[in-house]
């Protein structure tokens, strides 16, 4: 799939997402919530796409990876090991004019200046202001704890206290135990995971990027010591192919390779895949060499035994593991703004090139603007559209529903009787069905139909009978 050349507005982007249902503010009726959002009858078929993809990518491909789902609520002691309840933080700044409250680093960041790090904490540069009144009386950096506390039981005391899960993969390190004596896997093999994470973010931004929920696809994939190098480069290897599978080409990510300086205390290698958003390259996914530091610490405040047995060296270990960690939500949003375009295509839909429009330019004679995403076909929330030609001829909705019944067999589906051709060839456009099924009077004496193809916007005609075949060639 080509680059799109003109990035995307984030304005235009969040209008279509709420206009054509992928995306809406949480509790919107009560002017939502900051850092949650909900995701429509399309913004949850993409997401289904996406965790599927990744699901039979790095599960159902592969015979030494299996899958968990474990609970969001977990014991406190798994985040006392893990770290998150002593040093899972934030660092948090008060600006004492406008009282707005922002994370200081991303706030020196903004300001082309680095957060200073001293033996206690943290300390803002010289010339730090307030990004929202400019003022440059902000309070000292303050560590500020992420994770949602709540209370299991009817009584909220000390010995009731639990957490809603930062992230999902110390669920995968308490259980590994169960999962391989049940699996029947050895060393190398994993342990995959899809779910909901919850961090209570200090200054949620950039529409869904940044959210207090979100969800997280996360891979444990356990390893002998001393070959944490070689898997690594594989799994960034096979990390960097599937976007791109999944519609985000190459030259829309980088990666990021973490300096020594820059790695956690346990972590050998990090490599962070990066997507070149409206508001900047960020992060989508981390692949961190993270050693044997969550097991350990896990085998040592439960006291049970996570060290595995080779049966074929007699070695007793405790394994090693790379962990490639992606964020659902913000895959979603980097697929939305790749395939988003506004083009000038020929008016009437007529034959003729399509052109990437170009902004603050007229439209060229004989062409009119359309929106479109341009998803790669195995990440569309819907495949196929099915438009008898007129809604009030009795002969012409029959057949195509047959038609309709036909397709929705095998691929999700969109039935629309409603307006001008033309205006509903726009409608699928700008959700990016990928094929248009036009039912008219040609198809009630030779069952053959108009197909349409969304990004060259050229039709042809194709027998009923085979239209699964050939759109399996690029649906399935």
């Amino acid at each position: 799939m080509q680059r799109n050349q003109h990035k995307v507005s984030m304005d235009a982007l969040v209008s279509l997402c709420k206009r054509r249902g992928f995306i809406f503010q949480s509790s919107e009726i009560y002017d939502g919530i900051n850092g949650f959002w909900d995701y429509g009858p399309l913004g949850c078929e993409l997401k289904r796409n996406i965790r599927d993809a990744w699901w039979r990518d790095i599960v159902h491909r592969r015979e030494n990876i299996v899958g968990l789902d474990s609970s969001i609520i977990m014991h406190p002691k798994v985040w006392e090991a893990s770290g998150h309840i002593s040093s899972f933080a934030d660092p948090m700044v008060d600006c004492k004019a406008c009282r707005k409250r922002f994370r200081a680093d991303m706030l020196c960041e903004e300001q082309g200046v680095k957060l200073i790090k001293t033996e206690k904490g943290f300390e803002l540069p010289v010339g730090v202001k307030c990004s929202a009144c400019g003022s440059k009386e902000l309070t000292a950096p303050r560590a500020f704890n992420l994770m949602f506390k709540t209370f299991v039981g009817p009584v909220e005391e000390a010995s009731s206290v639990a957490y809603l899960r930062p992230e999902t993969a110390q669920g995968i390190f308490v259980q590994f135990a169960n999962v391989l004596a049940v699996a029947r896997q050895k060393i190398p093999f994993g342990i995959a995971q899809v779910g909901k994470a919850f961090r209570n973010e200090i200054n949620p931004r950039n529409f869904t990027f940044r959210s207090r929920e979100f969800e997280q696809m996360e891979l444990e994939f356990f390893l002998k010591p001393g070959t944490d190098a070689e898997w690594h480069t594989y799994w960034v290897k096979e990390r960097m192919g599937w976007y791109e599978r999944i519609g985000l080409p190459a030259e829309s990510l980088q990666q990021y390779v973490y300096g020594k300086d820059e790695l956690a205390h346990y972590a050998s290698a990090c490599v962070d895949v990066m997507y070149d958003f409206p508001f900047g390259m960020q992060e989508l996914e981390g692949i961190a060499a993270r050693g044997d530091f969550d097991l350990s610490q896990h085998q040592k405040f439960s006291g049970k035994s996570l060290e595995y047995f080779d049966q074929e060296t007699k070695e007793k270990f405790v394994p090693h593991v790379v962990e490639p960690s992606a964020g659902v939500d913000r895959i979603a949003l980097a697929i939305l703004c790749e395939a988003y375009r506004e083009e000038w295509v020929p008016s009437g839909d007529t034959a003729g090139d399509v052109l990437e429009a170009e902004p603050g330019k007229p439209v060229p004679a004989g062409y009119e603007l359309r929106t479109v995403l341009r998803f790669a076909p195995c990440m569309a929330p819907i495949k196929v559209a099915v438009f008898p030609l007129l809604k009030n001829k009795p002969e012409l909705v029959a057949k195509g529903r047959e038609v309709f019944d036909l397709l929705q067999k095998r691929w999700n589906c969109f039935w629309d009787v409603t307006g001008a051709i033309g205006r509903r060839y726009r409608r699928q456009d700008e959700i990016g069905t990928p094929y248009g099924v036009t039912i008219d009077f040609d198809t009630l004496t030779d069952n053959t139909v108009t197909l349409r193809d969304r990004d060259s916007m050229k039709q042809i005609r194709l027998a009923i009978a085979a239209l699964p075949d050939y759109l399996s060639a690029t649906l399935d």
